[in-house]
Formats: C-alpha cells, sequence, structure tokens
C-alpha cells in the first residue's frame, strides 16, 4: 500500500482492510471518496446523509433534476431504501446482482429527496468490483455510486485524468490502479410495468428482457 497525499494506492483484487477502513471513516464523517466501482471511478458519500449528498452535487457540478445511484452491502439493504420489489426486479438481482445493472425501485422515507431528483425512484445497485463491496460493508451503510466526473464531461478510468474539480473536492481517493473504462450499469426501472430500459449499458438489453421473460 503506497500513500501519496489524500490518494491511496489498493490492489482492485484484495483490497487491504486498513486503506478501506480509512475511506470508511471518511464517508462516515460526511467526507467524500474516489473509488474503483468497476468500469470507471466513483464518488462515494453516505448515501443516507443529506448534507453528504448535496457535497456530491456540488463537487460534480450536477443538476438537482438529475437523481444519484446508490450502492449497497447485499440485497438485504434494500428493506430500508424501497417499498417493494417488484418480481422483474427480482429475477435480475438473482441472475445478475452482483453486477452491472442498476435498478431503480419506488422509494422509501429514509432516502434523502435530493438522490431522487423529487421523483420518488431512486436507483440502486449491488457492485461486483471488490474494492467497491469492501468499501460498502466497511462503511455499514448505502453509498453513493455516482461516476467521478464533472457532469457533462467523460467518465474517469484512472486516477491520473481525474477532474481537477473532483480532486479539489475528494477527502480521499483509492487508487486502484488503470480501469477498463466502456459503458456504465445498464439502468432499469422496475416501477414500470413492462419494466423499462432507461439507459443501455454493461449488461446488454437482450440480456434483461431473456432474465425478465423468466417470470
Amino acid at each position: 500500500m503506497k500513500t501519496i497525499g489524500k490518494r491511496i494506492q489498493i490492489d482492485p483484487v484484495q483490497p487491504a482492510r486498513e486503506p478501506l477502513l480509512q475511506a470508511a471513516r471518511v464517508i462516515s464523517a460526511g467526507g467524500l471518496v474516489v473509488f474503483p466501482t468497476g468500469g470507471l471511478y466513483g464518488l462515494a458519500a453516505d448515501a443516507l446523509n443529506a448534507a453528504a449528498v448535496d457535497k456530491i452535487f456540488a463537487a460534480k457540478g450536477r443538476s438537482p433534476a438529475k437523481p444519484i445511484l446508490i450502492l449497497i452491502r447485499h440485497a438485504d439493504d434494500l428493506r430500508q431504501l424501497v417499498t417493494t420489489v417488484p418480481p422483474p426486479a427480482a429475477l435480475l438481482m438473482d441472475a445478475i446482482w452482483p453486477g452491472g445493472v442498476t435498478l431503480v425501485f419506488p422509494a422509501a422515507a429514509a432516502v434523502p429527496p435530493a438522490l431522487t431528483a423529487g421523483s420518488g425512484k431512486i436507483g440502486i445497485r449491488l457492485p461486483a468490483h471488490p474494492v467497491a463491496r469492501a468499501l460498502v460493508a466497511a462503511v455499514g451503510r448505502p453509498i453513493t455510486g455516482t461516476s467521478a466526473n464533472v457532469s457533462g464531461r467523460p467518465g474517469c478510468s484512472r486516477i491520473a485524468a481525474l477532474d481537477a474539480a473532483i480532486d479539489g473536492s475528494a477527502d480521499m481517493t483509492l487508487d486502484a490502479g488503470g480501469l477498463a473504462g466502456g459503458a456504465g450499469s445498464t439502468v432499469v426501472d422496475v416501477t414500470q410495468q413492462p419494466p423499462v430500459i432507461l439507459r443501455s449499458g454493461a449488461v446488454a438489453d437482450d440480456v434483461i428482457w431473456k432474465v425478465m421473460a423468466a417470470d
């Protein structure tokens, strides 16, 4: 493990515990952490801390009309975050989670309204990346999974290319080296019947439809 300022290098496959605990303490205190979410780096805050969520919007220059997805430790975390889990969502969770699908659920009262952009819906994903999964577990609460970029600019797959505004806003960075890049998660709104693919991404649309057709 190598520390450079507020940046800590971390193994992307077998992350050491100490940097994860440091990052978890930052997040629990209301701070922001850059971390690998999969193919791109993300910006994490305590998803249930409204003030921390506001910092995310400020750092990214993100419109309050745009929602922000959150990452969870395991499916049981949904109990405090959503009002219902529709059958298509259960199918996708069983078949694809952890992985590159974000499911949009009806949000529970515990979810800060800023995350839903006033829609009453919240995007949730169970990440597959070892660092992301371990970080959510270390925090013990849902964290934001938005990309670590200024809104409207490309996502970041290596820390050397991190936007200066994000770097300046982050309290800590977990540097897992170069990531694969590519598409973000596929986003599926399961509050509608039939569900709607809001964004094509890491998991092909036809795979999504095949899984839901099993119902």
